[in-house]
């Protein structure tokens, strides 16, 4: 297996982690790019998982593209 660097929160459950790796989301300012809407439609992903890349991405002082 390939170890991949990621900033995603550690606290992420395993499957929104392998949602999102699965989609190439291994960087934090990915999400920039994308609304929230679009990663909520990836299987795995919750509003947990959600509320974790907003913290996450607001403690790097960044935010989801739709807003």
């Amino acid at each position: 297996m390939i170890n991949i660097e990621s900033d995603l929160p550690t606290e992420l459950a395993k499957p929104a982690r392998r949602a999102l790796v699965g989609e190439g989301y291994v960087h934090l300012d990915q999400f920039t790019q994308l609304s929230e809407a679009e990663i909520l439609q990836l299987h795995g992903m919750g509003p947990k998982a959600m509320e974790q890349l907003r913290r996450a991405l607001a403690a790097k002082g960044l935010t989801f593209g739709d807003k």
